[in-house]
């Protein structure tokens, strides 16, 4: 089937948007990836992040290629995106808390400093930009959006990846994507 939309990955870090990337890749769709960040104990099976993502707003010439494939980019990254084309955005939810402990888990393991914002002041400001950008994605007709809950993913994903695979065409394979999820995965649950 071809596909004249951009899919995209998005959501907050550690929200699962890997997983959703690795599954739609198994599902049919190619990713765009640069394979820059390689997989490390908090993603053993890889980041599947594309550097040029970044810098959208600078340079968008990366989107040139990206019709019929499927990119992953942080939320907030999504304002950026010029208005011309169709975007299709899998964005996945996670529970406030377990983003929090993952990340923390993350930089204890990088050794970075994870500053002196409490989880509570951090979990805050998180709520507040995802209910604005839920205001504003509303309002932009390139982009057509569907909220995927990471803990649904986990406990049913046959039945969470055929809404995927519907919202992106109706024709993933939808057990090749089920087979790529791996509890074992989901470290930080609250």
């Amino acid at each position: 089937m071809g596909r004249e939309f951009i899919t995209i990955v998005s959501g907050l870090p550690r929200s699962g948007t890997s997983m959703m990337m690795q599954a739609i890749e198994a599902g049919g769709i190619p990713t765009l990836t640069d394979n820059i960040r390689k997989s490390d104990q908090d993603n053993p099976k890889g980041y599947y992040e594309f550097e040029a993502v970044k810098k959208t707003r600078e340079d968008a010439s990366w989107l040139e290629d990206a019709a019929g494939k499927v990119v992953k980019m942080v939320y907030r990254l999504l304002y950026d995106l010029p208005q011309d084309r169709e975007y299709r955005v899998v964005f996945m939810r996670r529970k406030l808390q377990e983003v929090l402990a993952s990340q923390k888990v993350m930089l204890e393991r990088l050794g970075q400093d994870q500053g002196n914002v409490t989880d509570d002041k951090m979990a805050e400001m998180f709520r507040k930009q995802l209910n604005a950008f839920d205001q504003w994605v509303q309002q932009q007709d390139c982009f057509r959006i569907l909220y995927t809950d990471y803990g649904k993913v986990l406990e049913s994903p046959l039945q969470q990846f055929r809404l995927v695979s519907e919202f992106l065409g109706g024709d993933l394979d939808v057990r090749a994507m089920a087979a790529v999820v791996d509890p074992s995965l989901y470290r930080q649950r609250l």
